[in-house]
């Protein structure tokens, strides 16, 4: 890596340390909830354009009819454009994006990357319901700009719980995942938790700078409120349906308990998936 290189890296991490990362994501917010015509269709339209943005696979292919930049960031794909692995045993990716890492949780770390990890526990943000993932498997999809921003289920289950955990909102792409220490257990992020014939599963959404907000099928769109909030659910979701969604950018953090499934092993870091794809089996 060059010294200009090299030099750039550390000012975009240093300067996420010093911006007043919550108020930044929450005005960034209100733009983006903007149904103004001339705000939302710039924002709209500049987007498309810096990240080449296909709307042929979108339900709604006209850029100017979505309501706000919300909606058109959160856009429903067309019906067929994503099958879900239909096998039983199937479990598969929950979004469309990449794979930041995939693995055995060691000892109730989780990798991050070079050098880096993070506790199940501190992700989870207690340390009773973290305790089954304690030796389990996990796997990491960031969801970039350009990508699909709804998370489905990657396998049937019941919803008992979600924590929204309030944190910090650093960027979550690689340079920064390379040099925050425990970078996913300390950023905001909402924690889906699961009973399933195979035992429990976890389904953690994590927050970044500028994400404006994240949604659950069943807490609808967080209020951050700068406190732990557990809720308790009863509610059966089936492998594919729609879990919740991002409103900008972040990452999806899938965990089961030991010795219940494995990955399959053409899956690593980087390697760029879909929703509804099989990332793995069950035993």
């Amino acid at each position: 890596m060059s010294l200009a290189a090299q030099l750039k890296k550390q000012i975009f991490i240093q300067a996420q340390r010093v911006v007043p990362q919550q108020q930044l994501s929450r005005v960034v917010g209100k733009v983006a909830a903007s149904e103004n015509p001339v705000v939302k269709n710039i924002a709209i339209q500049a987007f498309k354009a810096k990240y080449g943005i296909d709307l042929s696979i979108a339900q709604q292919t006209n850029a100017l009819k979505y309501k706000s930049f919300n909606e058109f960031f959160t856009r429903a794909l067309k019906d067929g454009v994503r099958d879900v692995d239909a096998s039983t045993d199937a479990i598969v990716c929950p979004a469309d994006g990449a794979i930041s890492q995939i693995g055995t949780v060691k000892a109730g770390d989780i990798f991050q990357a070079k050098g880096q990890s993070f506790s199940v526990e501190k992700l989870i943000g207690d340390p009773q319901l973290a305790a089954p993932f304690k030796d389990g498997q996990f796997a990491t999809v960031y969801l970039s700009p350009r990508d699909y921003h709804r998370v489905h289920m990657p396998f049937a289950g019941t919803l008992t719980e979600t924590l929204y955990i309030p944190g910090e909102l650093f960027s979550v792409n690689q340079t920064t995942a390379e040099n925050i220490p425990g970078l996913f257990a300390r950023n905001e992020r909402m924690v889906c938790l699961f009973d399933t014939e195979i035992g429990r599963m976890a389904v953690v959404l994590v927050g970044a700078m500028i994400v404006a907000g994240i949604e659950t099928v069943a807490t609808g769109k967080v209020k951050p409120t700068g406190r732990l909030e557990l809720n308790h659910h009863d509610l059966v979701l089936e492998k594919g349906a729609e879990l919740g969604r991002f409103y900008l950018g972040s990452t999806a953090i899938v965990l089961f308990e030991q010795d219940k499934m494995q990955w399959d092993a053409q899956f690593k870091a980087n390697s760029v998936v879909v929703m509804g794809e099989a990332l793995g089996k069950t035993q």
